[in-house]
């Protein structure tokens, strides 16, 4: 464009821009009018609450994010269902809405599988989407129909960076970071994910495989519960009953003496003392 050409668009060059302008102006007032008009004034007990609330919005607690939750509170919903706050949060909530002292369990996740890279055998080389649900689909990454499959997608949707996968190829829970928000175990397709009391002894069976044929058990992974009813037999609490092939520890009558963890032939009934079981530590 020449320098004559230029000079001539400069009032139009102007015109536009004041008239952009203008039109930002006016759409902006218009915005903060309809806003005044139609604004909704929040509840100051809501409010009250969701300052006490962490901010996390992992949806542990059942509502979608905080916000949700704080308006099912002031509604004079359970106080107790934060799990990312824990008991300090519910003890803030009681004060806040009146209510006595709550007692609660922290919980925290756990990897019922110890089917690790080695130990359980796999289908070969999976060329597919890096996601289990995707893996899932196709089959699976193993002969085990039950079993982790390994890509991580716990690890992904864990807002508190609690679980990292293993040198075997199996998700790690750091107790001390996981808050039990059950994310983790809402996201694996496998269901291998469970919660139990982070800080209490419990029983827990590592090992998800219904396969009720035991030779077909030991050919898919060298450690999975061959069904044999040991840990059935040796509960002096009569506290373990298997369920879909899997031994399943009635937690109220368990006292963590560990009879069923000795018999156990494959190790996989264990007694949890307050650390998460590693994968690598389990097989050994």
């Amino acid at each position: 464009m020449t320098p004559l050409a230029l000079i001539e668009s400069m009032p139009i060059i102007f015109i536009t821009g004041g008239f952009a302008a203008l039109l930002a102006l006016i759409l902006g007032l218009a915005l903060g009018l309809f806003r005044e008009l139609f604004k909704v004034e929040e509840d100051p007990l809501t409010g009250r609450i969701r300052e006490a609330l962490p901010g996390a919005n992992c949806g542990g607690c059942g509502f979608p994010g905080c916000d949700g939750y704080a308006a099912a509170v002031a509604a004079g919903g359970d106080i107790s269902l934060c799990t990312a706050g824990g008991k300090a949060t519910a003890d803030m909530l009681a004060e806040i809405m009146g209510a006595g002292v709550v007692e609660l369990t922290a919980l925290a996740a756990v990897c019922c599988c110890i089917g690790e890279n080695g130990i359980a055998a796999k289908r070969g080389i999976y060329t597919g989407l890096e996601s289990c649900r995707g893996a899932k689909i196709a089959g699976g990454t193993k002969f085990c129909l039950w079993g982790c499959i390994g890509f991580g997608d716990c690890v992904r949707v864990c807002k508190f960076d609690a679980i990292t996968m293993g040198p075997g190829g199996l998700p790690v829970v750091d107790r001390t970071k996981c808050t039990g928000c059950k994310a983790c175990a809402a996201e694996c397709p496998q269901a291998v994910l469970r919660l139990v009391p982070r800080d209490q002894e419990s029983t827990l069976t590592l090992c998800s495989n219904r396969n009720p044929l035991r030779a077909a058990i030991r050919k898919t992974c060298r450690l999975g519960c061959i069904k044999c009813g040991i840990c059935v037999k040796t509960c002096p609490e009569q506290c373990i009953v298997i369920e879909d092939g899997i031994p399943v520890v009635d937690r109220a009558k368990c006292t963590a003496c560990g009879a069923c963890e000795e018999k156990c032939p494959t190790r996989v009934v264990r007694v949890l003392r307050g650390l998460p079981v590693e994968p690598a530590a389990a097989s050994r």
